[in-house]
C-alpha cells in the first residue's frame, strides 16, 4: 500500500507543477489591474504605479514567477489584498465550510442514487425504473444555481420551512468551539443540541441542491453497472446453484458493480467542489468558492492561485483514496 501511495503521489507532481504554471499565467493575462482597483477610481497614475511596484507587478513576468515559486517553497501562498490576511489563513478558515457542505451533499446523493439505481436495475420497466430516468434527466438538465434559487423560493419564501439563506448559522447564534471547523461535528462534540439543529437547518437546503446535481450520474452508472453484473455468467451460475436472491444481488452483483460507481463517485466529488462556487453565492455560504469569486472580481491574484492549487491537491488526494478503495472492494485490483 505504501508503494502504491508513493507511486500515485510521484505521478501527481507533474500535474501540480502544470497547475502552478497555468494558474500563474492565467491570472496575469486576465483583464483588470489590481493596483488600479485598490488605488481607487480617483487615484493618480503615480499612486497606481507606486502600488504596482509595491506588489511587484512592475517586474518582468519571469521574475514574478520566480518570486511566486520561492514563496510556495516556504508554504506562503501570499496575502489577500481584499481581506488583508494571508491566503493560507483565509483558506484554512473557509475550507471546512465548503468541505462540510460538499460531504453532506455527496452523502445525500449516494444514499439516494445507489438504492435507486439498484432497484431500477432489478425492476426494469417498472415505475421505479421510470422514476430513476426522470431523476437523472432532471439532475443533468437543471443548472445548479437554478435549483438553488428554486429551492430558496419554495422552501424559504413560499413555505417558510427553511431559515434565511444567510450563511452557516443564524445571526443570533454563536459558533461552536472550533475543533474540526465542521459546525455539525463541533456542536455535537460540545453537546450543544441547539447549535447542531441550527447548523443542520442552514446546511440542509444547499446540501440538497448539490445532491440533486450529484445523484444523476451516480444513479445512472449504478443502474448500468448493476444491469451488466446481473447478466454476467457468475451471477447466473450463483442463481443456478440455488443461492438466496439477496445473497446473489448484494454479495455477487452489487460488489462487482461497485468499481464503476467508485470511479464516478470520485469524479462527482470533484464536480461538486466546482459547483460549490455557485451554491455558495446563492446561499451566502462563507466557503472558499465565494472567496475565490470575490478575489477574481477584485483582480486579487494570490487568493485565486491559492484556491486553484488547494483544489488540485484535494483532487489528487481524492483520486488516491479512490484507488485504495478499489483494493478493498475487489482484491484483484489490489494484486494488480
Amino acid at each position: 500500500m505504501l508503494r502504491t501511495i508513493a507511486s500515485r503521489l510521484g505521478t501527481a507532481l507533474p500535474s501540480l507543477a502544470g497547475v502552478v504554471v497555468v494558474t500563474f499565467l492565467l491570472t496575469r493575462v486576465l483583464p483588470g489591474d489590481p493596483a488600479a482597483y485598490f488605488a481607487g477610481p480617483v487615484a493618480s497614475p503615480e499612486a497606481i504605479a507606486q502600488i504596482r511596484a509595491e506588489l511587484g507587478l512592475d517586474q518582468p513576468l519571469l521574475a514574478q514567477f520566480a518570486r511566486y515559486l520561492g514563496d510556495l517553497a516556504r508554504g506562503d501562498l501570499g496575502v489577500s489584498l481584499t481581506t488583508g490576511q494571508p491566503v493560507l489563513a483565509d483558506i484554512a478558515a473557509r475550507l471546512p465550510a465548503s468541505i462540510e457542505l460538499t460531504l453532506l451533499g455527496l452523502l445525500l446523493a449516494v444514499c439516494t442514487a445507489v438504492p435507486l439505481g439498484v432497484l431500477a436495475a432489478l425492476r426494469q420497466g417498472s415505475w421505479i425504473d421510470h422514476l430513476c430516468r426522470l431523476v437523472t434527466t432532471a439532475g443533468v438538465s437543471l443548472p445548479v444555481f437554478f435549483t438553488g434559487l428554486l429551492a430558496v423560493y419554495v422552501f424559504y419564501f413560499l413555505l417558510g420551512w427553511s431559515p434565511a439563506p444567510l450563511g452557516r448559522l443564524d445571526s443570533f447564534m454563536s459558533e461552536p468551539a472550533r475543533v474540526t471547523g465542521f459546525f455539525l461535528v463541533d456542536s455535537a462534540l460540545a453537546g450543544d443540541g441547539e447549535t447542531f439543529r441550527a447548523a443542520l437547518a442552514q446546511l440542509l437546503l444547499p446540501a440538497i441542491t448539490l445532491a440533486v446535481f450529484a445523484l444523476a450520474p451516480l444513479a445512472r452508472i449504478t443502474r448500468a453497472s448493476m444491469l451488466a453484473a446481473l447478466s454476467a455468467d457468475f451471477v447466473r451460475t450463483a442463481r443456478a446453484s440455488g443461492l438466496n436472491g439477496r445473497t446473489v444481488v448484494l454479495r455477487y452483483a452489487f460488489r462487482n458493480a461497485m468499481l464503476p460507481v467508485l470511479t464516478t463517485l470520485g469524479m462527482v466529488f470533484s464536480f461538486l467542489l466546482g459547483a460549490n462556487v455557485l451554491v455558495e453565492k446563492v446561499f451566502a455560504w462563507p466557503g472558499i468558492g465565494s472567496y475565490a469569486v470575490e478575489a477574481l472580481i477584485a483582480s486579487d491574484f494570490a487568493p485565486v492561485q491559492g484556491f486553484v492549487l488547494i483544489m488540485a491537491i484535494l483532487y489528487i488526494l481524492l483520486n488516491l483514496f479512490i484507488d485504495l478503495l478499489y483494493g478493498l472492494v475487489d482484491p484483484r485490483m489490489k494484486e494488480g
